[in-house]
């Protein structure tokens, strides 16, 4: 069965470039960013690696543990890692989850319908899947890419921001929303408790897009590093 939005994401036990770790656990109270990338020693996902690790601060003031994943061997990511630090600059301090078996990918629904066989053992190789997970272990968004087509990570810092604020205030982030522009009442939000909430009041666009200045967000504390 598909993974949705809203769905209890799937637990696991797994080995990684910090020690075997029980997915839920290791959450804890904190957000997630559980996303794989489709082999080690490629071009994309070194550069993709290299980004996240440059913006691994970005993520712990959201309280966003960052957690990867391939089906290649933990020995291959601990060389690969090696590769990155010189190649970008930086250092990747998040875990790489070896799926050799690809059990957890296959979980994820992260192997593409027409998969694509890499040259060690016919293995399929994996998309480039995203999936944010909050604190109640529900997936709260999911992102696809294709092979060849690298992520926009200050997109998936934008989307965060949207979705944890939305979490906190009824409310919602119109297209092109960026941190502290306007927001939109939630529609299902009554006039009689949009003014309980919103005491300010709103600019009516239409009946159904009540607009306000972005309400303050909480930030969550830094995650533990593991």
């Amino acid at each position: 069965m598909s993974l949705r939005i809203g769905d209890l994401a799937p637990d696991f036990t797994a080995v990684t470039t910090h020690g075997t770790l029980a997915f839920h656990q290791w959450l804890g109270d904190s957000w997630g960013l559980l996303f794989s990338h489709h082999k080690d020693f490629t071009p994309v996902c070194t550069t993709e690696l290299g980004s996240l690790a440059q913006r691994q601060a970005e993520f712990d003031k959201r309280g966003v543990k960052l957690i990867g994943l391939s089906i290649d061997e933990l020995d291959d990511h601990f060389r690969w890692l090696a590769d990155i630090a010189e190649i970008t600059g930086r250092g990747v301090a998040y875990p790489i989850i070896a799926d050799e078996d690809g059990s957890i990918a296959e979980r994820y629904e992260m192997v593409p319908g027409s998969a694509v066989l890499n040259c060690q053992g016919g293995r399929s190789q994996t998309a480039r899947c995203l999936y944010l997970i909050g604190p109640d272990k529900r997936i709260k968004a999911e992102v696809a890419y294709p092979q060849s087509t690298g992520r926009d990570f200050d997109e998936v810092l934008r989307m965060i921001d949207s979705i944890q604020l939305a979490e906190q205030h009824p409310i919602a982030t119109p297209a092109e929303w960026e941190p502290g522009g306007e927001v939109v009442i939630a529609p299902w939000l009554t006039d009689e408790l949009a003014r309980e909430q919103f005491p300010d009041g709103w600019r009516e666009i239409a009946p159904y897009i009540r607009v306000i200045p972005q309400p303050p967000a909480k930030r969550k504390k830094k995650p533990e590093v593991a």
